[in-house]
């Protein structure tokens, strides 16, 4: 029968607090990643889905407007 692996968070994993974001990523190079595993349906995508990010107001107001287009029949 085979072994199973589980890994249990070390007190430190448990009590670590947000990074801070320091990094920076055109949009163009984050996008092929995400979508390709969010495609693969890749566990650790799930790890960052509360994480916020910062975009310009232009962006926002595009993506609210993108998101309420009901394209007509």
């Amino acid at each position: 029968m085979a072994a199973y692996l589980r890994v249990y968070p070390t007190a430190h994993e448990t009590t670590m607090e947000a990074q801070e974001p320091t990094v920076h990523v055109s949009l163009g190079d984050l996008l092929p990643i995400i979508s390709m595993a969010q495609r693969k349906n890749s566990v650790w995508l799930q790890d960052f889905l509360e994480d916020e990010v910062c975009v310009t107001p232009d962006l926002y107001e595009v993506l609210r407007t993108f998101r309420s287009y009901r394209p007509s029949a």
